[in-house]
């Protein structure tokens, strides 16, 4: 195989792609803001994590040795306010809401990063920035409370392209007046009543949401590193801040590719748990296949908004399926053959297909990751394994044998690569994709095998009318009907659109 191109990526920084150049050669540093577990993680969160997922992927694919870290926010006013209403501790909360959401990322084939750092974990680090921040000039105590004075970052705004004066005093609190400049934002938040607080110079408390990042990434990665990402939503004010407070804490603090991914809209409105407009991974798994929701959400270049339909999820539910039920296909007719040693040339027309193949994919990938490219090149070789497997039903050559054995050892690759190569079977997901698909039917197994039955009467008598009747009422449901020699089964609603 030849070299894969240069890999380059849309920098947030400096609104331009750039070709990706790590500050030591052969490793990557990456840090993605994590979910703040309060609740069930939703698309939007699922949008996220697999967009960066892909990128943890290929970077590892081109040969980085990569650190990843991903947070953890478990000490916050949101977490706080929740664990009140359910007269629960916050930190238990948080804590049954991280691994609800680490089993919603094993489900969608995310891979763990390398460190998934916790905030309640992490107070001496956060601490130890503060002190120097203060140290430098560049915050203030009032009363225990710890604000970072704005003024004091030229650069402010260099990420966002916002003026100060168009900073949202009190993202995430109400405003102070006792601030220096309604910008200033707090890095320390006095105890009070009934809260989790931890000892500091300045009283007992608790941090400030963005100081959490900024003390975590350099404790993981150090002052300066490759790649920081998160949704688009952070980029003012939380990443914003953290360049501010990083810098004020080291001078040579520094990111040098900042990556955001679009949002997930629903009617035209950006999805969140603050709208009320969202779905919970889970509300989405529980009818779909975690791998058809990842499929529809790399349908869409993770930069651009994705907007959320159940057509669009239908349509990524039935590429997994073709996906899978072409494998499972393959490996039934090669079962027999695995052990054969097949000395045998691989014949020209696949060998070019399959180089041509992952040409296509490096190519869509290198470019800032076009994964919607990348998903559709997958059409050509299934089509030419399932061309493969027609001629083999009625011919069993060794050329043969080996075309589908390399076909389908290089779509398993590549969808390995892109984290749709699940961690069951092919057949257990074929029949997990069956259990959604009469899940979303409103029938039961037994209900569908009836009503064939039926169908299977109808046809006999020649009542083709009835029998018509019964295909296209299933077939509004989602599932198709397949007419065989050995009897009429059954499939979710398939095709390669």
């Amino acid at each position: 195989m030849e070299k894969p191109p240069q890999l380059q990526i849309y920098n947030t920084m400096t609104k331009q792609k750039e070709v990706f150049v790590p500050k030591v050669p052969g490793k990557v540093s990456m840090y993605v803001c994590g979910v703040t577990a309060y609740d069930l993680s939703h698309i939007g969160h699922a949008r996220a994590y697999v967009a960066f997922d892909v990128l943890h992927r290929y970077l590892k694919y081109l040969g980085y040795d990569v650190t990843y870290v991903r947070n953890f926010t478990d000490v916050d006013d949101k977490i706080i306010r929740r664990a009140n209403e359910l007269k629960e501790d916050p930190i238990s909360l948080s804590s049954r809401y991280c691994k609800e959401f680490l089993d919603d990322m094993t489900d969608l084939q995310c891979s763990p990063p390398t460190h998934e750092p916790r905030v309640s974990d992490h107070m001496n680090q956060i601490i130890d920035m503060i002190s120097k921040i203060i140290d430098n000039g560049c915050a203030y105590d009032v009363n225990g409370d710890v604000f970072f004075s704005v003024d004091k970052s030229p650069n402010y705004g260099c990420l966002s392209g916002r003026q100060l004066s168009d900073n949202r005093a009190g993202e995430r609190v109400d405003i102070d007046t006792r601030k220096r400049n309604p910008a200033d934002f707090a890095l320390w938040k006095s105890a009070k009543p009934d809260e989790p607080f931890w000892n500091s110079p300045w009283g007992n408390g608790r941090p400030g949401w963005h100081i959490e990042c900024s003390a975590m990434s350099a404790h993981y990665l150090g002052q300066s590193f490759d790649i920081h990402g998160g949704g688009m939503d952070l980029i003012f004010p939380h990443h914003e801040n953290e360049i501010a407070q990083s810098r004020a804490a080291c001078a040579e603090s520094n990111v040098s590719y900042w990556m955001h991914n679009g949002f997930v809209n629903a009617n035209n409105e950006k999805m969140s748990k603050s709208l009320g407009n969202f779905f919970t991974i889970r509300q989405i798994t529980s009818l779909y296949h975690p791998l058809a929701l990842r499929i529809f959400l790399m349908r869409t270049h993770y930069r651009s908004p994705v907007n959320y339909s159940n057509k669009d999820l239908e349509i990524a539910s039935q590429r997994l399926f073709y996906m899978y039920k072409t494998l499972h296909d393959c490996e039934v007719a090669l079962s027999p053959f695995r052990e054969a040693s097949l000395e045998v040339k691989i014949p020209a027309g696949v060998q070019e297909l399959i180089k041509k193949f992952r040409n296509k994919i490096e190519t869509s990938m290198s470019d800032d990751l076009h994964t919607n490219t990348a998903v559709d090149d997958f059409l050509e070789p299934l089509k030419s394994i399932n061309s493969n497997l027609s001629k083999f039903k009625k011919q069993q050559q060794k050329p043969m044998i080996r075309a589908l054995t390399i076909l389908e050892k290089e779509v398993k690759d590549v969808m390995s690569i892109l984290g749709l190569l699940s961690s069951s079977t092919v057949s257990e997901v074929l029949q997990q994709l069956k259990d959604k698909a009469l899940s979303r039917s409103g029938l039961t197994e037994e209900q569908v095998m009836q009503r064939i039955a039926e169908r299977t009467v109808a046809r006999q008598n020649k009542d083709y009318a009835t029998s018509d009747k019964i295909r296209e009422e299933l077939e509004a449901v989602g599932l198709s009907l397949l007419d065989e020699p050995s009897g009429t089964t059954w499939i979710p609603k398939s095709n390669t659109e």
